[in-house]
């Protein structure tokens, strides 16, 4: 989990934010008798992390990077997304020029040194080179990347440009296994992810794509849990990724089991990582799966589209107690309980799947599960199909956490963004802004009210004149009334209806910084 530490020296507080990697000075203070609010200040720096987009020659992926104008966010800083270096470690893949093709040892002259060094450079530069630079808070700018070889990227916001900040990364992929649409959210490093909804069948290939920011390595488990408990795996304990790299692990390398619904729990050791899971499906298409929120009794899994066909729940509960949970569904009337499936009964250590088929049936609706009698914590998320025959494509929405004060997501289109908006236990009013453009336009906003229960598609501001693409800020204007949100993108291609599904949990762009007075006895102790 991120975890905020406090340290107090000659009055200086330094605070590591939530959003990832998050530094922040405190003004000076006059001194007080009494004890004063804590000051809400913007973040001073975010580091966001994006694993590799494909392993198809086919994938086009464009990234795009925005941050919301923040009051009392300075006016400089900069923020840049770049590839994160990678290493060989296989001595199987290295060759030092000394041997032939049959191990006998050959002489390397002072030029092959010299063509070896500058090849190495040539590579230091290359992955030195920021895939994009945003140049203004309030305005996205995007990159792009296509085939095979784009890399997992390691970004860093500082300044103005920290608070609040994003990155979307979207691949199509025309043909092949998982193709389709596959979009997640640049995701900040932790030390733990649970994602339910994975699978070791034999139609899908999943990949757990772990990246390390820092300069040491991390150690990092993999655990599996499916129907009956935990999984037993051979090489899942101990996984080192190395400084500044990604490491994409193929689930079914890790057991010789072949199961449909599964969970991954990845507990990072030492150091932290950024965790995304991508699955991909024979014939169903592909996505990425993002985590979970953190377990807990009541979980709010955001913005299934109306035209879903299928719609498949997959929940685990960690440890030993069972969980019992009502599933409801916002719908936009109201709370209904989808017929034949008003409880779910959850074995501890388990994961449990069920099919609700269309349960949306044309309308806007999202997932709340609620504890059926003092239910034990749970995580869960939802796979969405849509489309018919073979012409069809499939995208997850993990459970997720509300918009507290605000949020962002990138990449929408004028035509091909619906935005989701639940408040499940109270009225409440959501003021959405639309950006300007990647390539121009003037931003909008638009207030709107989101009856209790009640889930909403919600008619876009788009910008005027908008060129490119821009980003949606949602913000709670209903302090205390939780509000869920998500977005689908969706892409059609060779008569296939791709989509993609981002939650927008808050941004954590500010955070509490009590005052602090000063005390020299602590330098005594």
């Amino acid at each position: 989990m991120n975890r905020t530490t406090l340290s107090l020296i000659a009055a200086t507080v330094a605070l590591a934010a939530v959003t990832g990697f998050a530094t922040l000075n405190e003004p000076d203070a006059p001194a007080a008798d009494t004890a004063e609010a804590a000051a809400v200040l913007p973040v001073e720096r975010t580091g966001l992390l994006c694993p590799a987009p494909s392993a198809s020659d086919l994938a086009e992926t464009t990234y795009t990077s925005f941050t919301p104008v923040t009051k009392g966010a300075g006016s400089d800083g900069s923020a840049q997304l770049q590839a994160a270096p990678r290493e060989s470690t296989d001595p199987a893949t290295e060759d030092d020029g000394k041997t032939t093709e049959d191990g006998t040892p050959t002489d390397e002259t002072d030029a092959d040194k010299a063509a070896d060094d500058n090849a190495a450079d040539d590579k230091k530069t290359a992955a030195a080179k920021p895939v994009l630079t945003p140049k203004t808070p309030g305005t996205p700018v995007t990159g792009e990347t296509s085939g095979a070889d784009g890399p997992a990227l390691v970004g860093t916001a500082e300044g103005g440009f920290a608070p609040g900040w994003t990155v979307q990364q979207t691949t199509q992929v025309t043909a092949g296994n998982g193709r389709g649409l596959l979009g997640v959210t640049c995701t900040a490093p932790d030390t733990e992810f649970w994602f339910p909804g994975v699978s070791t069948a034999a139609d899908r290939t999943d990949y757990v794509h772990l990246t390390n920011p820092d300069d040491s390595a991390a150690v990092a488990d993999i655990e599996l849990y499916g129907k009956d408990g935990a999984v037993a795996t051979t090489v899942g304990e101990g996984l080192t990724i190395p400084a500044h790299s990604s490491e994409p692990i193929l689930l079914s390398t890790l057991t010789g089991e072949k199961q449909d619904d599964l969970t991954v729990h990845v507990n990072v050791r030492s150091g932290r990582v950024g965790a995304a899971v991508q699955a991909l499906d024979d014939k169903l298409g592909g996505d990425w799966l993002a985590a979970s929120t953190d377990p807990a009794g009541t979980l709010v899994v955001p913005g299934i589209p109306k035209d879903a066909t299928a719609v498949r729940l997959v929940v685990f509960a960690p440890g030993d107690a069972d969980a019992d949970l009502k599933v409801q569904l916002a719908s936009p009337t109201g709370l209904i309980t989808p017929a034949g499936q008003e409880t779910l009964h959850v074995k501890g250590g388990m994961t449990t799947a069920v099919d609700l088929g269309d349960v949306t049936r044309g309308e806007a609706g999202s997932l709340v599960l609620t504890p059926a009698d003092g239910s034990a914590p749970v995580v869960a998320a939802v796979r969405v199909v849509r489309g018919k025959g073979d012409k069809q494509e499939s995208a997850f929405i993990p459970a997720t956490g509300p918009v507290v004060a605000r949020a962002s997501v990138v990449g929408n289109g004028a035509k091909d963004t619906t935005l989701s908006l639940t408040a499940p236990t109270g009225t409440a009013k959501v003021k959405v802004t639309a950006s300007a453009g990647t390539g121009g336009g003037t931003a909008a906003s638009k207030t709107y009210t989101i009856g209790q229960g009640t889930t909403q598609d919600v008619q876009l501001p788009v910008p005027a004149g908008l060129k490119g693409t821009y980003a949606l800020t949602v913000e709670n204007l209903s302090a205390g009334t939780p509000v869920y949100a998500s977005r689908t993108l969706t892409a059609t291609n060779g008569g296939i209806p791709g989509f993609t599904v981002q939650t927008l949990p808050d941004d954590r762009g500010t955070v509490a910084v009590p005052e602090a007075d000063e005390d020299l006895t602590v330098l005594q102790k």
